[in-house]
């Protein structure tokens, strides 16, 4: 039975919608309609419809999302009842999950089933689906996108046909679908590769600039996950390195790790992003007193448990993909620009790497890779700051993160991957009528 006739008796066409915005606040869509399919034929239903009435379609996620990715004046479809586990392989060594499932509840679901993904982000309130579609990643010599992960998608296409995709079956599909931006059509769900659950030891501790960026080519060599975080104003960092271990699990204790990862990062960090946008000049002060309060810990668990931190304080982001030989340079670049120019800064910079990839849209895709990530508290001017550190980005061939801001288009994207007419080609067979448009993929992947 239809979602529609179900509950509204719409015929597939669902409800009419209010005004959607994503998690920042800084994109706000304003649908003609809205429907949330709780199976892949619903949701099929639904795309036929809007095809029907001559509507756009697009997917949203939880809207953890910086750029109108999912917006649209046409069909929403929410994630909102497409979720769940729907098979668990041991053998195979798969999960397979419905698309709009939230990845905290997947990464729940693997613990209870003693497996886990093998990398992922640092949080885990997107839906795998948009995770996936925008590039999330985390941090690894071995492994870091969400998307490199999926062996296997299901995808709703322009006419409503449901195509199965994987290396065997339809894989020119499966090659550009596995990080598709909402371009191809609406995944509804996807097969990931798992692993039996192991433990990961995370080694924090501070380091100097110069000491993290000389060392760099070796912490990220030695290690299984290495990342650090700069803080803009001084010559700080904070180095996070995450290796598998053999135990025992050792976690944080509520109380001290209540105090670094609610107190510190979230209620104490909110309160001196609060005071630096009323109080612009402060900044640099409080930066180097709260670099140096950092101190250093050790502490073993389960992968999500280490993998993700919650994150409470909003912000809007910028990050570019670089040739990880680039990464020493842009960053001093990054960090001359912020001691000669007015910025106040009260973000840190995000420092992350991912090995070479075959996906081909993916950020990773042909060339080991480092990201540098900016931000800006939300509601503090972003726009100058973004822009000068998106010309270092841009002087290094970087590549824009698909969620994130940013100012390019399908001229620049077009040289900076390799596969580009390859995606878009797939894009053509797909949706030639461009059903699953809006002005963001107009202006990343032309028209």
């Amino acid at each position: 039975m239809a979602l529609s006739n179900a509950v509204d008796g719409s015929g597939g066409r669902g409800r009419t919608a209010g005004p959607w915005r994503n998690w920042a606040g800084n994109v706000t869509a304003r649908p003609a309609r809205s429907v949330a399919p709780a199976s892949t034929e619903e949701l099929a239903a639904a795309v036929r419809a809007a095809a029907e009435d001559g509507l756009t379609v697009k997917a949203v996620g939880s809207g953890h999302s910086f750029t109108p990715a999912a917006a649209t004046d046409g069909l929403l479809v929410r994630p909102d009842r497409l979720t769940g586990i729907r098979r668990v392989d041991r053998e195979a060594g798969t999960v397979t999950v419905a698309a709009g499932t939230p990845l905290k509840r997947l990464n729940e679901t693997l613990a209870a089933h003693g497996l886990s993904l093998a990398n992922m982000g640092d949080i885990m309130e997107q839906t795998v689906s948009g995770a996936a579609a925008t590039g999330t990643h985390g941090t690894g010599r071995d492994s870091a996108s969400i998307a490199a992960q999926i062996t296997a998608l299901e995808l709703v296409t322009a006419d409503g046909s449901v195509l199965t995709c994987s290396a065997e079956e339809n894989p020119d599909v499966f090659a550009s679908a596995r990080l598709g931006l909402g371009a191809l059509g609406v995944v509804s769900e996807l097969t990931f590769a798992v692993e039996p659950e192991f433990l990961l030891t995370a080694r924090e501790e501070p380091m100097a600039f110069d000491e993290v960026t000389a060392r760099f080519d070796e912490l990220v060599a030695e290690n299984e996950h290495f990342e650090f975080y700069w803080f803009p104003h001084t010559g700080s960092c904070n180095t996070k390195r995450n290796n598998r271990s053999q135990g025992p699990a050792a976690p944080p204790g509520k109380v001290s790790g209540w105090v670094e990862d609610e107190l510190l990062s979230n209620g104490v960090f909110q309160l001196v992003c609060t005071l630096g946008r009323a109080v612009p000049a402060a900044i640099p002060g409080i930066a180097k007193i709260s670099s140096r309060a950092l101190s250093a810990r050790t502490y073993t668990d389960i992968p999500y448990k280490v993998f993700t931190s919650p994150r409470r304080v909003r912000f809007l982001e910028m990050e570019y993909a670089l040739p990880r030989a680039a990464a020493v340079a842009a960053l001093g670049e990054l960090k001359a620009l912020v001691e000669r120019s007015d910025f106040k800064v009260s973000f840190p910079v995000e420092v992350r790497t991912a090995p070479a990839d075959d996906i081909a849209l993916s950020t990773a895709s042909g060339r080991d890779t480092v990201y540098l990530a900016v931000h800006m508290y939300r509601g503090t001017p972003y726009e100058a700051y973004f822009a000068a550190a998106e010309r270092i980005m841009t002087a290094h061939d970087g590549r824009p993160h698909w969620g994130k801001l940013h100012t390019r288009d399908a001229a620049y994207l077009a040289d900076a991957y390799p596969r580009f007419g390859e995606f878009t080609a797939v894009r053509e067979r797909l949706d030639p009528e461009r059903r699953f448009a809006n002005a963001y993929l107009r202006r990343v992947l032309g028209d």
